[in-house]
């Protein structure tokens, strides 16, 4: 791998991004003053409204409203540069990052850091649980999630018209493992999806009779909300015909079910062809490498402890922000990112002008909020809680607001008139690449990744057809699982 190095400029400072999430993308609108020379780097081109990757999962929304390309929205912040890489290394006493990208590692220097690197979905330690049961992080898991819903419903149809109604009851059963607001919305689209949009499009099954669970290992659905809009969606969830089963913690998952423990120590196997991971998060892990250097402490998510006012231990021009963080009860949700990283912006401005900093980051709570379905939602803001058709508007104007460009937002506003004012989706394509892209590519393995991106060719066509090729004979095409379990 060849090493390159971007040469340190005098002036202006230098503040070097990485992630282009919600903390990364508003640090760097927040820091377009001509002192300051921003450089992002972030794995994807694209900056991901995370909170809709379940309407792209059902074919409400297609993946590029949601994601924008980073490039495009900061095409007008002329001291802005974006680049792609996969951050390896960082190196606070020499004040540089590492970063891979297409074969070729590059150095960047400095002057100062923010880390807004995101979280990652989490198996509780379980990863081998992903392969049947892929979370919903980024664009190519609701692009998978999406290929195995639909899939499901088209497999059921060829197994009913061949007389194979043994099969059935596995691939019309929906399982959603996390009862937050991911979950609930998954679990509610789900619902939506067979009973208005699929109902009357097929000849040998009934979508309808679709059965979808959701599963969660505590005591109840959206417990950050407080128990009474808990027991609210719970009453709306059921009158959808989702089973709501709390209590049930999932202790296997493979191609064709998984098993769940209840209170009781009991456990029972469900059989379910498609089940969506929605349970669990961890930080991406450089965090460990920067509390190696520093001393900070880890919580169990892996999120670093940070000072009041976002540095680390020992180094003021590094910070935190995001889903990185650990401070007090700070929520690893869109506003708390946002926020942080505006406060970095912020602070390191302050600090290049030599006017006085460390000012502690303080947290506006401006409310949570989940749709259930159609017209129903769910709102809590301090002591005001609000629930059905008045959440339900409330989320819309919200998630409009914060969908980044204009353009954009008109796009949005008439795929959810199509979805919730009628019953159709216009993003229902889908393709068996979609689903066995990545388990082909675990299959294939880093070396392969490596080869193939940093060569204009592969070397041996003929191994990797074979490889694909061997992928899709020992994979189920509705489910993108192994057929052997």
């Amino acid at each position: 791998m060849s090493t390159s190095s971007v040469p340190a400029a005098a002036t202006p400072h230098r503040v070097l991004v990485i992630g282009s999430g919600f903390g990364g993308l508003f640090a760097t609108k927040a820091l377009n003053e001509p002192e300051v020379s921003v450089t992002m780097i972030a794995r994807t081109n694209h900056h991901l409204f995370q909170p809709l990757l379940y309407q792209v999962a059902t074919g409400i929304l297609s993946e590029g409203v949601i994601a924008p390309s980073t490039r495009d929205v900061l095409a007008r912040q002329s001291n802005a540069a974006v680049l792609m890489g996969e951050v390896s290394a960082i190196d606070l006493d020499a004040r540089r990052v590492t970063a891979s990208s297409i074969g070729q590692s590059t150095v960047y220097d400095y002057d100062s850091l923010i880390v807004a690197a995101g979280a990652d979905q989490s198996w509780f330690g379980n990863d081998e649980f992903a392969e049947f049961a892929p979370g919903m992080k980024t664009i190519d898991d609701a692009l998978e999630l999406r290929g195995r819903i639909y899939g499901a419903f088209e497999m059921a149809e060829v197994a009913s018209a061949a007389g194979r109604t043994d099969v059935l009851a596995k691939l019309l059963t929906f399982v959603v493992i996390g009862a937050g607001p991911t979950g609930v919305e998954m679990a509610g689209q789900l619902a939506e999806l067979s009973k208005r949009t699929l109902a009357k499009e097929f000849r040998h099954i009934d979508p309808s009779s679709a059965r979808v669970i959701l599963l969660d290992a505590t005591d109840a659905v959206l417990s950050s909300f407080g128990p009474d809009l808990s027991e609210s969606t719970v009453r709306d969830l059921t009158k959808l015909g989702i089973e709501v089963r709390l209590g049930a913690k999932v202790v296997d998952v493979d191609a064709d079910g998984l098993v769940v423990e209840e209170r009781d120590g009991t456990r029972e196997r469900i059989e379910a062809s498609t089940k969506v991971w929605a349970a669990g998060v961890s930080a991406n892990p450089l965090t460990r490498t920067l509390a190696e250097q520093t001393g900070a402490q880890l919580d169990r998510s892996g999120r670093i402890k940070v000072n009041p006012d976002l540095t680390l231990p020992g180094h003021p021009e590094v910070y935190a922000v995001g889903d990185l963080v650990w401070l007090g009860d700070l929520p690893g949700v869109a506003q708390g990112a946002i926020q942080t990283g505006r406060h970095a912006a912020g602070q390191i401005l302050r600090r290049i002008r030599g006017e006085e900093t460390g000012q502690p980051f303080e947290y506006h709570d401006k409310g949570s909020m989940a749709t259930i379905s159609r017209f129903r939602a769910v709102m809590k803001r301090g002591n005001l809680e609000l629930t059905g058709y008045p959440a339900w508007v409330a989320w819309l104007a919200v998630h409009l607001f914060y969908i980044i460009g204009f353009k954009t937002q008109i796009t949005t506003l008439l795929h959810w008139a199509v979805s919730f004012f009628g019953s159709g989706r216009s993003e229902r394509t889908v393709t068996e690449q979609q689903v066995l892209a990545r388990l082909a590519l675990e299959y294939l393995g880093e070396d392969f990744l490596r080869t193939s991106l940093s060569q204009p060719t592969v070397k041996e066509p003929s191994d990797f057809v074979e490889a694909v090729e061997q992928v899709a004979q020992e994979t189920d095409p509705s489910t993108g699982d192994r057929k052997d379990g």
